[in-house]
């Protein structure tokens, strides 16, 4: 009976065992899978990047480039003013990304704490927004900001609207009043988090004479680190890849997005202008539009690889993730 016994812990010890390396195989090859997807075109743009033109007609050149060389980095810097774009589109992603994050946090915060009638309802319309194609508002949207005056008083004290089209104007007011890109969700975002942190801290803040706003700015916020990171590098990230209110209120390619829409004319008519008009090469302008596209998302990355750990965290507690 002993030895039965023996031999049956032992098969069901080797059967945990392949089923715990089946699963570890599978769970490999998956991550594996999807990492090589996700990084396959990103490394495929650094290699281009850093090849001479040579090289793209070398069939031997695979990865690692014959010829390595920076001049593609400084066409692009030349062709497309890449600096001066840089320093517009940091500067606007960031505005937007403060503004959009405080008036988020305020409307996340007040559902998740203030009971009223009508907030179930007014949280499911908040929630529909993100369901709700921007195309559907463009014309009254472009409208309201071509022709932007608040309940007459504009056109009462200066005798005309103002035109806030070409401008950043209409994504700091959007982002603001809480109508910028993907509001609803952070509102979202904001509202889980909040709820799991317990009420007591609050009630002993209230108990000490603090008030809603005092509890609010010296308890929550300091508590809310991981969500306050990953909705600000969500609505940084959103707003620097957006390119459909760009294009709508900004007619001038000052910003990442805009830029990269034109890129190719810009490359080509900046290469027209420095060979004497004569036609560029499309695989050395095909070249150059890689860089270009590596140029726009290196800050992204380098950014993501700081917030990485908080944005994490935030996407268990908030309840996003499964």
């Amino acid at each position: 009976m002993k030895t039965l016994m023996e031999r049956l812990a032992t098969m069901h010890f080797w059967e945990q065992k392949i089923k715990n390396w089946v699963w570890i195989i599978i769970r490999t090859v998956l991550i594996c899978g999807i990492s090589f997807v996700i990084l396959y075109p990103i490394m495929t743009k650094v290699s281009i990047a850093f090849k001479d033109q040579i090289d793209m007609y070398d069939s031997t050149v695979l990865w690692i480039p014959k010829h390595f060389t920076l001049d593609n980095f400084k066409l692009v810097f030349s062709a497309l003013n890449y600096t001066e774009v840089l320093i517009s589109t940091i500067l606007l992603s960031g505005g937007v990304m403060l503004l959009q994050t405080f008036s988020c946090m305020l409307a996340g915060y007040g559902f998740s704490r203030i009971k009223f009638r009508g907030s179930g309802i007014l949280f499911a319309f908040v929630i529909f927004t993100i369901v709700v194609p921007p195309q559907t508002i463009m014309i009254p949207t472009y409208l309201q900001y071509k022709n932007f005056d608040v309940l007459g008083l504009i056109s009462l004290m200066s005798g005309q609207s103002w035109n806030l089209i070409n401008t950043y104007w209409p994504f700091l007011i959007s982002s603001v009043l809480g109508m910028g890109l993907k509001t609803g969700l952070f509102v979202f975002i904001f509202r889980q988090f909040f709820r799991g942190i317990p009420r007591e801290m609050e009630e002993a803040a209230f108990v000490d004479g603090a008030g809603t706003f005092t509890t609010f700015i010296r308890i929550i916020v300091p508590n809310a680190v991981p969500a306050l990171v990953s909705v600000m590098l969500f609505s940084f990230v959103w707003q620097w890849n957006d390119s459909f209110f760009t294009s709508l209120f900004l007619t001038d390619p000052s910003v990442m997005s805009s830029m990269m829409a034109s890129a190719g004319a810009q490359i080509l008519n900046y290469i027209g202008i420095q060979s004497g008009g004569a036609t560029a090469d499309p695989l050395y302008l095909s070249l150059i539009q890689n860089t270009s596209v590596l140029l726009a998302i290196l800050p992204l990355i380098v950014m993501y690889l700081f917030v990485q750990r908080h944005f994490v965290e935030s996407m268990e507690r908030s309840g996003i993730v499964g």
